[in-house]
């Protein structure tokens, strides 16, 4: 494959850039990292080099495709949600069906022959997909003849389809609807489709940071979600309670076995006490990464710079250590990381999930391109990939992580225990 791509410019239309930069969503994330309207946009890509596009990104795309080409008669988060599944937002992602040797490419996974079928039989003419198929790469053409195929599949045989049939049919063909090997596909587009409603729902001002001391625990209003034992396996939370200093916590405010409350700030976000943070991630260090040098408050001070000890993370990050989605499955599939299942986003608002594979893409870090690293690299990499380093600039970022660090290892100190390392 001869396509590549290292900035939107270069895989969309300057009409298309315009209607990114007037999203206010995207505006924002791409401000925050420093880009400038009127210059090149940066594509992000994962730990292999590889272009994503952010769920923010993501969800832009889908949105302006169905309210420029389907009048808005499209879901725009069944379309993230598919892309989700199919490629992992990478719009350079390529697949071949074993049995069919059909060639499937972009975001949405498009075969050029089905989208050859769209243009000649749907009237779909706003791409000259039969003569150029290497534009199916580009994000909003390839969004565009998904779409248009999602849009075919609703109306199959002249019937009005249920959203279930629709992303069956996207997954195995209209034949295999009903066929068990689709079943999985559906359920775990529910998944992954709820989670970008979710984040829809709570787009808004940044988060107010977990305070210092905990709060009294809020009386959940959304059920399990406020429960340590609905995202924990039954595993961990035997090693949460077999911790000395988790335990005196715990009994010190009353958690019972089986139904243990996270603690949450005034808008009722979960978040992890100290003490809690630094217990997962003494437990993973021990289990996983006892050779690897890796130093469980080096883990805590992360956790506490890009989340704040939320264990749904904050606006511009996923879970207690802001792992991306494609960066944690990248690590699980590539690096054999196995030790917990990523299937979808909201694994990794599971603390021990995210802690695994946040320590994962820290020990990866630490040798990155053979050579051992220093941890001011790897903090610098961490936070925005290792391509991204530059030293010798002056980060607050890095000024605050020393500042947590030093305050966890005074801690640990004062206990007179060992760090595990």
């Amino acid at each position: 494959m001869s396509v590549s791509f290292k900035y939107w410019d270069e895989c969309a239309d300057p009409e298309d850039m315009e209607a990114m930069w007037n999203h206010p969503e995207v505006r924002t994330e791409w401000t925050g990292a420093g880009e400038t309207e009127g210059q090149r946009v940066h594509l992000s890509r994962d730990p292999d080099g590889q272009p994503y596009l952010t769920q923010t990104e993501m969800r832009a795309v889908a949105e302006i495709v169905t309210r420029r080409q389907f009048d808005k008669k499209l879901d725009p988060e069944m379309i993230c949600a598919i892309a989700e599944l199919e490629s992992n937002r990478q719009p350079l992602a390529m697949g071949c069906d074993k049995k069919t040797n059909l060639i499937t490419i972009g975001i949405m996974q498009v075969a050029p022959k089905v989208a050859e079928w769209i243009v000649r039989e749907e009237d779909y003419l706003l791409f000259p997909v039969e003569e150029d198929p290497d534009i199916l790469y580009k994000p909003f053409v390839n969004v565009y003849f998904g779409a248009a195929y999602l849009r075919w599949l609703s109306n199959f045989d002249g019937k009005i389809r249920t959203e279930e049939f629709v992303v069956r049919a996207y997954s195995g063909g209209t034949k295999k609807v009903n066929h068990k090997s689709t079943l999985p596909y559906w359920k775990r587009y529910l998944q992954v489709k709820e989670c970008y409603l979710s984040r829809k729902q709570f787009d808004g001002p940044s988060p107010i940071e977990a305070p210092t001391f905990p709060t009294s625990p809020v009386s959940p209003s959304k059920g399990f979600d406020l429960y340590w034992d609905s995202r924990v396996s039954s595993e961990d939370m035997e090693h949460m309670w077999n911790h000395l200093d988790v335990f005196k916590e715990w009994i010190k405010s009353k958690e019972i076995r089986g139904k243990v409350r996270f603690s949450c700030n005034k808008e009722k976000k979960p978040y992890l006490s100290r003490v809690e943070l630094r217990a997962i991630a003494e437990i993973i260090v021990s289990k996983y990464f006892s050779t690897r040098g890796i130093n469980p408050t080096v883990l805590c001070a992360l956790a506490d710079v890009v989340s704040m000890r939320f264990i749904d993370g904050n606006e511009a990050s996923t879970g207690l250590m802001g792992i991306d989605y494609s960066t944690a499955f990248w690590l699980y599939k590539e690096m054999g990381y196995r030790a917990y299942r990523v299937d979808y986003i909201e694994d990794l608002t599971n603390p021990f999930v995210s802690m695994y594979f946040g320590a994962a893409y820290l020990a990866w870090l630490s040798e990155y391109e053979g050579r051992e690293r220093s941890l001011q690299f790897i903090f610098h990499a961490y936070i925005s990939g290792p391509k991204n380093v530059h030293l010798e600039e002056t980060c607050p970022k890095w000024l605050k992580f020393e500042q947590i660090l030093a305050r966890y290892e005074r801690t640990k100190s004062r206990e007179g225990s060992c760090n595990i390392i």
